[in-house]
């Protein structure tokens, strides 16, 4: 088993406690308050940007023509995203302009550019893998039954795409790559696994002011 797969396959059990996370089961049913995704919106959007920058970084210091490469192509899958939640934002009301991180938020997009600043490509991928690979996850485990007809399908329908699997598969062929089964890669991965889960937590918990 290749070492991506291990480490998802070893912290299963918080992919699926994310996966079982009333603010994801509420996007997958539709019931989701409307004012907890913006909150998400909001907060997703500075991180998406701290993603983009980590994976600059690591591009920089990648060790051949075809890391420099793939990495580039993710950064531009980030920006995609980001135009993604512009869309949201003015569906849902937020002004990025306003957007202050969360303690989740903060803690998270410290971790992904100190890693990226502070070691090889090859960890940072590994502390960003579990973001890309997640999502995929969730998208296609709710759009299990077909993709439902409701305010949060745009959403269901990114992260179930095909597309985004191929952007996946990209960045654990990096883990797979430049990584080894050390133990600092296993604490990073599940560092970075725990602060997905803690990152829906902080807006299921969200109360406007």
């Amino acid at each position: 088993m290749s070492l991506s797969a291990t480490l998802w396959q070893t912290n299963l059990d918080l992919a699926r406690a994310s996966l079982e996370h009333p603010f994801v089961q509420g996007i997958g049913t539709g019931d989701l308050p409307p004012e907890r995704f913006a909150y998400y919106i909001g907060q997703d959007a500075f991180y998406l940007e701290a993603f983009a920058r980590a994976f600059s970084i690591a591009a920089a210091r990648a060790p051949d023509q075809d890391g420099f490469r793939v990495l580039h192509t993710l950064i531009a899958g980030v920006l995609q995203e980001l135009q993604l939640h512009a869309g949201y934002a003015t569906t849902w009301n937020v002004d990025m302009r306003t957007v202050e991180p969360g303690i989740a938020t903060r803690r998270y997009t410290d971790f992904l550019l100190a890693t990226a600043w502070g070691y090889d490509t090859g960890l940072t991928a590994v502390a960003m893998s579990p973001c890309m690979q997640l999502y995929a996850f969730l998208g296609q485990e709710l759009a299990h039954a077909g993709i439902p007809d409701h305010r949060y399908a745009n959403w269901i329908r990114t992260y179930s795409d095909p597309q985004f699997m191929h952007l996946v598969d990209q960045l654990q062929g990096l883990v797979d790559r430049y990584a080894s089964a050390t133990p600092l890669v296993q604490q990073t991965y599940r560092y970075a696994m725990q602060c997905e889960h803690d990152f829906f937590q902080a807006a299921w918990e969200w109360r406007a002011a």
